[in-house]
């Protein structure tokens, strides 16, 4: 929890609401899983690190289930049954994902496929095994992970970016599909987010100089972008669907 986070917006619309979030055990994920926890939100998390996910939920009450996203079948299942026991999703946040560095000469056609399991075919398929009961409950808000890398084009990134770009396309489509059955989809765009897997690529001098790229001094953290998911997926936003929305403290 951030130095701020008393003083964060609650959403009375966000109470009782039932939200899955992809990889909500550590980082941004475990930042949009506390900040659903504190709106009343009946949270359950996918993830695959159980030591982490099992303290978050005894900390948050969230419900923790482990599931690989890369078996889509299996997830598919995973998430029809935790429909069928509890009801519809009110929320989806897709946003499970691995920024693992490549070389492009490194990169083999298995790595590929891998990355692309990774990174983007289960956000597809985690929408459309949730969609349908958002559907007949009358709507729902969807909403997607991109990142800031793609835009600035950042180095040995090239299958996590040509994901997190079509992210973006795939966040317009659904907007569009989806739409008519008042279910809102958009895409969360975070720029350099402090958290202990990002501290491994970063030293203190590049900690530094990603601040001074900045137009705003602050270092971002989970918190802040999941106030923009907490937003997006609260009734504030019952008309706002099919946008990128940039959390990046202005990165230049």
């Amino acid at each position: 929890m951030d130095e701020v986070a008393g003083s964060r917006a609650v959403y009375p619309s966000l109470r009782d609401k039932r939200v899955l979030v992809t990889g909500g055990g550590s980082g941004i994920g475990e930042g949009i899983v506390e900040g659903f926890a504190r709106q009343g939100s009946n949270v359950t998390f996918f993830d695959i690190c159980e030591d982490e996910s099992r303290a978050l939920a005894s900390r948050t009450g969230a419900q923790f289930v482990s599931n690989d996203l890369t078996d889509i079948a299996t997830t598919k299942r995973t998430i029809g049954k935790l429909i069928e026991d509890g009801g519809a999703f009110d929320v989806l946040v897709n946003n499970a994902a691995n920024d693992d560095r490549h070389a492009f000469v490194d990169v083999t056609e298995d790595y590929w496929d891998n990355r692309l399991n990774v990174n983007l075919k289960h956000l597809f398929f985690c929408a459309q095994a949730a969609a349908p009961a958002m559907q007949a409950k009358g709507g729902g808000a969807i909403l997607n992970l991109g990142s800031i890398s793609w835009h600035l084009a950042l180095e040995d990134l090239v299958l996590y970016q040509t994901c997190k770009a079509a992210i973006e396309g795939m966040t317009r489509s659904l907007a569009r599909d989806l739409g008519k059955d008042n279910i809102r989809v958009n895409c969360i765009v975070p720029g350099n987010v402090r958290t202990p897997r990002q501290q491994k690529w970063y030293s203190e001098e590049a900690e530094a100089e990603i601040v001074s790229a900045q137009c705003l001094p602050g270092r971002l953290v989970p918190e802040d972008i999941a106030a923009m998911a907490l937003f997006l997926a609260s009734d504030d936003a019952r008309l706002t669907t099919g946008h990128n929305y940039w959390i990046d403290a202005g990165w230049r």
